[in-house]
């Protein structure tokens, strides 16, 4: 089965429709998909539900799709840098379910894991836990939290075989492996793509089992969210 699609606009053709649930890896503008949310862009899938740690920065990333109005809820546990997303937001334009960090990346690893609901004391007290199922155990009480499943994930990743096989850079790796293991069809970009035997078994982040298809973007942007650059006497 040849997973490796020319372009991301290819890779996207027959899986991505109005009204999805997806989720797309990243954390801030670290690991995030750029070719494929440019794809997504053009594509013109509309009232998309978002699963994504955050919504980019203005301009960049999934802020585009806040842009052009193809995103109609965004679950997601930060939602700073960005003021068309609070424009949005406030509005009443943009619907956001926001999950705290720990539970977002909880809620994809269980989806991947096939476990439908986890309970976590995170939340407890708060708005998080409105309207959700509280249960004691010894002593404290916890919170239930559906697992997400979304119908595409899309990823980005270092290195890829040719059997999908992925290899993560550092702290890039961060959401993408669990919203890749939760989607129903999950779409990597990565920045290389190897023969299969090329990536030690040790040096395998995610197995290609998981992977559906695999786009080539070599040269990617990797915009940096803030600069920040302190004085030092005598430099």
């Amino acid at each position: 089965m040849n997973k490796i699609f020319p372009s991301a606009a290819e890779a996207l053709k027959g899986v991505v429709a109005d009204g999805q649930l997806m989720a797309v890896g990243g954390f801030g503008l670290c690991g995030i998909p750029e070719a494929l949310i440019d794809a997504l862009r053009d594509s013109g899938a509309k009232n998309l539900t978002v699963i994504s740690n955050n919504a980019g920065v203005d301009g960049f990333g999934l802020g585009k799709l806040l842009e052009t109005r193809q995103i109609k809820k965004m679950i997601s546990s930060y939602v700073g840098e960005n003021k068309e997303f609070e424009r949005q937001y406030l509005a009443g334009e943009l619907e956001l379910e926001f999950t705290p960090q720990g539970t977002l990346a909880e809620k994809l690893r269980a989806g991947g894991a096939g476990i439908p609901a986890f309970f976590t004391k995170t939340g407890v007290g708060t708005i998080v836990a409105e309207g959700k199922e509280l249960r004691e155990f010894d002593g404290e009480t916890y919170v239930m939290e559906r697992s997400l499943v979304p119908e595409v994930s899309l990823v980005k990743a270092d290195v890829a075989d040719k059997s999908g096989n992925l290899r993560f850079n550092l702290t890039a790796r961060n959401f993408n492996p669990a919203a890749a293991t939760a989607g129903k069809v999950c779409i990597v970009e990565v920045e290389k793509i190897v023969e299969v035997g090329e990536l030690a078994p040790d040096d395998i982040h995610l197995p290609g089992i998981y992977v559906h298809r695999i786009v080539l973007n070599a040269n990617p942007e990797k915009r940096i969210e803030k600069r920040t650059i302190t004085e030092k006497a005598g430099a």
